[in-house]
């Protein structure tokens, strides 16, 4: 990736920014950045001027940071068994220096800051597998064999590493499936989780929190089931809104306290189509009682849905957690897509984080389970042994996640037409935007912000990260 160099104009009166070539950690408040991305590909984080002085603007947007919505967690990827298995495989050095790139906020570095883990196997995992595998035919209510051994081998390694370089990271844990012997079709791939089972499988959560702690690693949240509408992946396991109601409100949510778990219970997880699922649970005052909120993905129905939800049940958070981008993938329309949909849309829509699917394949794009694992998944990077490919959703979770960082609230700005944009107040007090020039010509963009100005001069098809 060719080194990023900031550049900084100074301003007369009324505003006084210092002109500096430098390091991120240094930047005084009154210093301003401004990262772009070209759609063609020719620009990739790449830091240009600012105008800080009057200049003709054919396009403006204000910002109201009085105005404050959701508080932002973070953004990021799905650390799949596949992606640790490939980081694990390379060398110690170039795996460090990888993934202090993605995880670490320095210079040359994009400050991924929440991660999305799968509770047992996903579909990118080189074989099916759960923390509880019996013999045909033996059941195991107690959880007398659960073993987080196989976790042992890949993930949990990488976990570690990732988190000496960012302590604070937030990880999301999703099962794909119960184990085969809970579920009525005894299968790895769909079936239902059978009722006498429904204490099990909230211990199952349990036992894989803890698990983790006991490695030194804290589970922020989980959902009960990654896209329970459908049993098509291997694994998977259908569940309709009523039975993870009543799972979450008479067996995981009593547990939960009954433990002392603080980890969140997140429900839904799946496409912005059916918002009628998690609006049935979070109507449900038992179960409502344990829900933090709801998660989705884009696979149907339209982002703005989402704010629906918010809106029936405001005080109940939203998270946007998976996203793929296909093989072999293409820049020019996957990278403004997901950003003014995702990275853009969601946020606007209420979601704390924004998360694409997954962090890293291989040129061949496995590992994938077989009978419906996904073949055709393309990485953030592609890993070659030693060799990083960066692909289209490294730049789009890059293009937010060095600037927003976690504590970051989202404000108010007008969408003027063909500039779609979200603003947000950084935990240092700057504030961040991420602007789309959607226009087929180059224009000039004001950003005013509490009676001060800045103009952006952006190329057809440019997406922009200020930072002031």
């Amino acid at each position: 990736m060719a080194k990023k160099i900031a550049f900084f104009l100074l301003l007369s009166l009324p505003f006084c920014f210092h002109s500096v070539i430098g390091q991120k950690e240094n930047q005084k408040h009154s210093q301003a950045l401004f990262c772009v991305t070209a759609a063609d590909g020719s620009s990739l984080l790449e830091y240009r001027p600012v105008i800080l002085k009057s200049k003709v603007a054919s396009e403006e947007i204000t910002i109201n940071p009085e105005i404050r919505y959701q508080e932002m967690d973070g953004f990021g990827y799905t650390l799949t068994g596949g992606s640790a298995y490939h980081l694990q495989h390379m060398s110690p050095d170039a795996r460090r220096k990888i993934l202090n790139e993605l995880f670490g906020n320095g210079d040359g570095e994009i400050g991924v800051s929440y991660l999305r883990l799968s509770i047992g196997a996903s579909d990118l995992d080189e074989k099916t597998w759960s923390y509880d595998d019996l013999p045909a035919g033996t059941k195991d209510p107690e959880l007398l064999h659960f073993s987080m051994a196989y976790d042992t081998l890949y993930l949990i390694p990488t976990l570690r590493e990732i988190l000496e370089i960012n302590p604070h990271i937030k990880l999301l844990g999703s099962p794909w499936s119960a184990p085969k012997w809970m579920k009525d079709n005894n299968d790895t791939r769909g079936g239902s989780l059978l009722p006498e089972y429904y204490d099990a499988y909230a211990n199952y959560f349990c036992k894989y929190i803890e698990g983790m702690a006991g490695e030194g690693i804290r589970i922020n949240a989980i959902t009960p089931q990654n896209e329970p509408l459908h049993p098509g992946n291997n694994p998977s396991m259908f569940m309709p809104a009523d039975q993870q109601a009543e799972f979450i409100k008479s067996h995981l949510g009593p547990v939960f306290k009954q433990k002392g778990i603080q980890t969140k219970i997140i429900v839904y997880d799946h496409n912005a189509d059916k918002p009628d699922y998690p609006l049935s649970i979070l109507s449900d005052p038992a179960a409502s009682k344990y829900v933090d909120g709801s998660a989705f993905h884009l696979y149907g129905g339209k982002i703005s849905t989402l704010s629906s939800v918010h809106d029936s049940f405001p005080l109940k958070n939203l998270y946007f957690t998976e996203q793929w981008v296909g093989a072999p993938g293409d820049f020019k329309t996957d990278f403004p897509w997901h950003l003014e949909t995702l990275i853009i849309g969601a946020s606007r829509n209420w979601c704390k984080t924004v998360l694409e699917w997954n962090l890293a394949s291989d040129e061949k794009w496995q590992p994938h389970t077989d009978r419906g694992g996904c073949t055709s998944c393309l990485g953030a990077i592609t890993i070659s042994g030693d060799k990083i490919t960066r692909n289209p959703a490294y730049y789009i979770v890059a293009q937010a996640s060095e600037f927003v960082r976690p504590g970051s609230v989202r404000i108010e700005s007008n969408l003027p037409t063909n500039i779609p944009n979200v603003a947000f107040t950084t935990p240092d007090g700057k504030t961040a935007v991420i602007l789309m020039n959607k226009n087929d010509k180059s224009v000039n963009i004001r950003i005013n912000c509490e009676g001060k100005s800045i103009v952006l001069p952006m190329n057809a098809g440019e997406t922009g990260t200020l930072l002031w």
